[in-house]
């Protein structure tokens, strides 16, 4: 029994005093120890806008592809100057979530669309599915301008024209070779997305008036779209039960 082993077998005690150390445990319980549960319950939600579609379409769109209940609070032109001042500012669509009220279509649909898994798998996906989603406010806003800015008839009709003929081939081009370079019959990845239903709602609404602005069936990509997304079940079946309006 020499010194040295005598200083080894202190140094083995020691070593194991150290890893046995009630702190350490401690620490390893604060460190990875599942959470206690949270609370899972849904949010409620209800939507504020005018007995229209309209930008608030989209949204419930955004509801039906999810299979999300809301409360769809269609207020009449009478009621409106009442809930003004109560939203963001003073404008609709304004998404109360829990009580507190969203503004703005644009953070309503991101905000909707992370929450129920909408929104791509990925950065570069949310990217690519916000860039569509652009691409459509910019047609759309293409379209406010000749169809419901100009008051005067002559230049409308003259607006018209350049409409038809440029605006929606354009456009149109732009989502017939999105969907074939996609190759999946979605406009991002392989489910459908928010950039789906922007696209759907708008080609949908100017596809529907009389007489419409554009061809459908030289799009042939875009047509199969249109007839996937409204045959899904939960969209296909909002659709049925949705109330006429003009606009």
């Amino acid at each position: 029994y020499s010194a040295f082993s005598h200083a080894t077998c202190h140094l083995r005690v020691a070593t194991i005093r150290i890893i046995s150390c009630p702190l350490s445990v401690e620490f390893c319980r604060d460190k990875f120890e599942p959470p206690v549960s949270a609370d899972l319950t849904m949010p409620s939600y209800k939507l504020n806008y005018f007995d229209a579609r309209g930008r608030g379409e989209v949204i419930r769109l955004v509801f039906a592809a999810a299979g999300q209940e809301f409360e769809d609070n269609r207020v009449s032109r009478e009621d409106w100057p009442a809930l003004k001042p109560k939203t963001p500012f003073g404008q609709m669509p304004a998404l109360e979530v829990d009580g507190e009220m969203i503004a703005q279509t644009g953070a309503i649909c991101n905000y909707l669309a992370k929450e129920f898994g909408l929104y791509g798998k990925s950065s570069k996906e949310t990217c690519l599915i916000d860039q569509i989603v652009c691409l459509v406010n910019d047609f759309f806003m293409a379209t406010v301008k000749v169809m419901y800015l100009e008051k005067d008839e002559a230049k409308k009709a003259e607006l018209m024209v350049a409409f038809k003929e440029e605006e929606c081939p354009k456009y149109m081009g732009y989502f017939e070779s999105l969907l074939k370079k996609n190759g999946t019959g979605f406009y991002v990845g392989s489910e459908v997305s928010l950039a789906d239903i922007f696209v759907y709602d708008l080609v949908w609404n100017l596809n529907s008036r009389d007489p419409s602005p554009f061809n459908i069936d030289s799009y042939p990509l875009v047509k199969e779209h249109q007839n996937k997304i409204g045959s899904l079940p939960t969209i296909k079946a909002y659709l049925a039960a949705r109330k006429h309006t003009d606009m």
